[in-house]
């Protein structure tokens, strides 16, 4: 199977997260969705920005828009998360809750 096919991995598939995300790395499909189409991003400068190719950043904005269900799934579990967060200050959201080392 091509690169291309094989760009976006769901969350189901994953071994390292639980969404969508680029094969090989951990950026995730909302992540490129909000810099491109929330924040206006040059899909190029994004690429650049995390070492993909334009290719990879299109792709997974297709992923976004060929999966509506999924992504809005991964939005609902993340508000939770957030929700959650506020009430637990045990609960991690994100890598600058890690404690220090």
């Amino acid at each position: 199977m091509s690169r291309q096919m094989n760009t976006v991995v769901s969350g189901d598939e994953s071994e390292i997260h639980d969404e969508p995300h680029i094969r090989d790395r951990r950026i995730t499909v909302s992540h490129i969705h909000t810099l491109v189409e929330e924040r206006g991003l040059d899909a190029r400068t994004v690429a650049d920005r995390f070492d993909l190719t334009a290719s990879d950043v299109y792709h997974a904005l297709a992923y976004y828009h060929d999966h509506p269900e999924e992504m809005r799934a991964v939005e609902e579990r993340r508000r939770e998360l957030q929700e959650a967060a506020a009430d637990d200050p045990k609960i991690i959201t994100g890598p600058e809750d890690l404690p220090d080392s």
